[in-house]
């Protein structure tokens, strides 16, 4: 059975991984197994609808298994009502292409919950990298959230003790831009929860095939 890595920067040689690489509309190479979606650090009104298309495009691919990495950042300078617009715009092309979202989030929890609750969306959505708190996990999955964890769960003692109070039916695992390997973050998820590293993978794949596989 495959490890499972939702959302990578990078391909994988180890042939017992399935990696889904995140790409841009700039990406040249779409041949393995991706998402792609318009990053929030990278909105540019003068290059918007062209990418929108090129996005649009790729998500008719049999190997587009989601769109993102998308969403909104308070952190950067680009205007935030033009990026809840850029959002607003992926959702509609996800909700379209049956893909799920796979969710960039930057001090702006509230409003992306709330953009939900606006856009009722069929697709599931997911936090990728999360590192909230306990109570922040909590209302995000209460209103129907995926929550997917990486490298930050082998030293963040906070994150491991969020990840022992909620159920494994909400996760998802990934590297991102990460040295660590995907099955360090399995290694580390298994002793968390103290179950075998072969009945969390069984556990991901139902979780994964539940949200990707149409």
């Amino acid at each position: 059975m495959y490890y499972l890595d939702v959302h990578t920067h990078s391909v994988s040689l180890d042939e017992s991984v399935f990696s889904i690489l995140n790409k841009y509309p700039n990406s040249s190479d779409f041949l393995n197994p991706f998402s792609i979606g318009i990053h929030p650090w990278f909105i540019q009104k003068a290059t918007l609808e062209k990418e929108l298309l090129i996005v649009e495009e790729k998500l008719e691919l049999k190997n587009c298994f989601a769109l993102g990495e998308c969403g909104l950042d308070k952190m950067i300078e680009v205007d935030f009502n033009l990026q809840v617009a850029v959002f607003k715009k992926q959702v509609v092309l996800s909700e379209k292409y049956q893909k799920p979202l796979i969710i960039h989030c930057v001090r702006a929890i509230q409003e992306i919950i709330q953009l939900k609750k606006e856009l009722q969306p069929k697709q599931k959505w997911i936090f990728h990298g999360f590192n909230k708190n306990l109570q922040v996990a909590e209302d995000v999955l209460k209103n129907g959230f995926v929550l997917s964890f990486g490298a930050a769960i082998i030293k963040n003692e906070k994150l491991q003790e969020v990840i022992s109070e909620i159920p494994l039916d909400v996760v998802l695992l990934e590297t991102d831009d990460s040295k660590i390997t995907i099955k360090e973050v399995y290694q580390k998820l298994s002793e968390i929860k103290k179950i075998e590293v072969e009945a969390l993978l069984k556990k991901i794949h139902q979780n994964f095939n539940k949200i990707f596989i149409r």
